[in-house]
């Protein structure tokens, strides 16, 4: 990856990024990111306390997360940065065990405990690599039993349920929640299918307002259904139930051939927005203009989706005229007439600004691509090369420049593409922190994306699954000196994934080493060129 770090933190990253090398020789320890944390609090202006304030950070982090170490330190200090961020969004409540919240201060919008759904398929990415599993089974019973609005916006609940145990390898949590699985998904049925078999979403339900393909059939909401529909499949199996697993099954092929037929435009080569229609025979007329979100479909269930062949719709990544920009991706294409980078109306807008939300996806989704291309033998290079550069311009765009002009890590909501620039925060500063629009500091540390599940889960390659084993994949350049991912919570043991091209990094050998609980599991001379499976002891 290209190295940004002296452009973003000059002052603090030398110390930040080197203080853990001595600890490094035991392979990594929770003290080598201690002046992180330090740093991080002393920039902080905490206006929102939960439950794990800025003097628990440490603890929180040192007890809970994963150890992280690359040669690209911007990407190492952003990976502690968005765990220290996660850990201010972890509420312990008083009836109702914990959740996850988007916001730190209260949002009119909001629902119990502060709570939105439509970012809960992050948190889960995200919290399924803790080492507290209690936050994310409180966390699912309180979406499916007390009295979370799961239905508010777009949230795919029993993809991120089973997404959670693969990384755990406990399915008990999932076969207990099947039935109000069962129950969430014919609501959506009910309430968003019409009788051409497609699912409609408004864009602002969607967590997507001011489009400009708007509101009607959209990928998104298709692609979902088919991760629900397919994951209840799965969980009925391990339930026993194999009658409703077959019913879940064809319910998500059903779904998956309309989002590939109808949504998909050969000419455009890309997955658009169709309005509704009335007619369940009226054929579908789509909008004419990409979007972002038409990557959506290779989100799901390893980028199986869409066949081969559309493929070309990721040329569009890349383009400047498509949705490449220095704090890109744009969430609609720069030739489309409606784009816009707009400081007037609503402040949060999908016409054109960068959304965190969006980069997350289609991160997840190319690194999906990727896998799916390396163990078929497809030439993967140009993708891992867009997936390379997308995620060191979202590491690049972690960083506000304060009035005082210091240069500070920061998370927020959507971004200018072309400056940087916090484009809902610059404009509720100068409404004067409206009450109604979520008042002070409304978008500060705002949890509505992944990161470091796109570290562990792509840049890594660590693919999860129930079988006792993993499969790893890593879509770092081949060229990378050493990287090590430590105490990683799988199956009830602690990985150390680590790759070390002469030895001397941490001393325990050239290569690529996995272990389970400190035993070797797997050692290899060279990165692979495509995805291995790796059985656990």
């Amino acid at each position: 990856m290209k190295k940004f770090c002296l452009i973003l933190f000059p002052l603090t990253l030398f110390f930040c990024a080197f203080s853990f090398s001595a600890e490094a020789q035991q392979i990594l320890k929770p003290e080598s990111f201690r002046a992180c944390v330090e740093e991080f609090n002393a920039n902080d202006e905490e206006s929102v306390r939960q439950t794990y304030p800025n003097e628990k950070a440490y603890q929180f982090m040192a007890e809970n997360i994963p150890l992280f170490d690359h040669p690209d330190t911007a990407l190492v200090r952003t990976w502690y940065f968005r765990w220290w961020t996660f850990r201010k969004a972890v509420k312990l409540t008083a009836n109702d065990g914990f959740v996850v919240t988007e916001f730190l201060p209260k949002v009119p919008w909001s629902g119990k405990e502060n709570a939105i759904s439509c970012p809960a398929g992050h948190h889960y990415r995200e919290g399924r690599w803790l080492q507290n599993r209690q936050i994310l089974d409180d966390y699912t019973r309180f979406w499916l039993y007390r009295g979370g609005a799961v239905r508010a916006y777009s949230f795919w609940i029993a993809d991120s349920v089973w997404q959670y145990a693969l990384v755990s390898g406990d399915t008990k949590l999932a076969v207990e929640v099947l039935d109000a699985l069962v129950k969430n998904y014919e609501a959506w049925e009910k309430s968003h299918r019409d009788p051409n078999g497609l699912f409609w979403q408004n864009d602002g339900h969607d967590g997507m307002e001011v489009s400009i393909g708007g509101s009607g059939y959209r990928a998104t909401i298709n692609t979902y259904m088919y991760m629900e529909t397919l994951a209840i499949s799965r969980i009925a199996v391990l339930a026993g139930r194999t009658e409703l697993a077959q019913q879940y099954a064809k319910k998500a092929e059903e779904i998956r051939t309309l989002l590939n037929s109808k949504l998909w435009d050969p000419e455009a080569k890309f997955f658009k927005v169709a309005p509704r229609v009335k007619d369940a025979n009226a054929p579908l007329v789509l909008r004419d203009v990409r979007e972002q979100h038409g990557f959506t479909p290779w989100y799901a269930d390893e980028g199986s989706v869409p066949p081969q062949e559309y493929t070309a719709a990721w040329d569009q990544l890349m383009d400047p005229k498509g949705f490449w920009a220095p704090f890109g991706p744009t969430t609609a294409e720069q030739r489309h007439p409606k784009f816009r980078i707009s400081y007037e109306g609503h402040e949060c807008q999908w016409n054109g600004p960068s959304w965190p939300y969006s980069t997350s996806v289609t991160l997840t989704a190319l690194s999906n691509l990727v896998n799916r291309e390396a163990a078929a033998g497809f030439d993967f290079e140009a993708h891992r090369s867009a997936f390379a550069e997308t995620l060191n311009i979202y590491v690049r765009s972690h960083q506000r420049t304060r009035e005082d002009g210091k240069v500070v890590p920061w998370i927020d909501e959507n971004l200018n593409p072309f400056t940087g620039d916090w484009i809902a925060r610059t404009r509720l500063k100068n409404w004067g922190w409206r009450p109604a629009k979520g008042g002070y500091e409304r978008g500060k540390d705002y949890n509505h994306s992944t990161f470091c599940d796109l570290v562990v889960n792509g840049l890594i390659g660590v693919r999860p699954s129930l079988e006792n084993g993993l499969t790893l994949f890593p879509l770092t350049e081949r060229t990378i000196p050493y990287f090590c991912l430590d105490r990683l919570p799988y199956h009830g043991k602690n990985l150390t994934i680590f790759w070390d091209a002469d030895g001397t990094r941490y001393g325990k050998g050239a290569g690529l080493h996995v272990l389970a609980d400190g035993k070797e599991i797997y050692r290899a001379d060279t990165l692979p060129v495509k995805p291995v499976w790796i059985p656990l002891p």
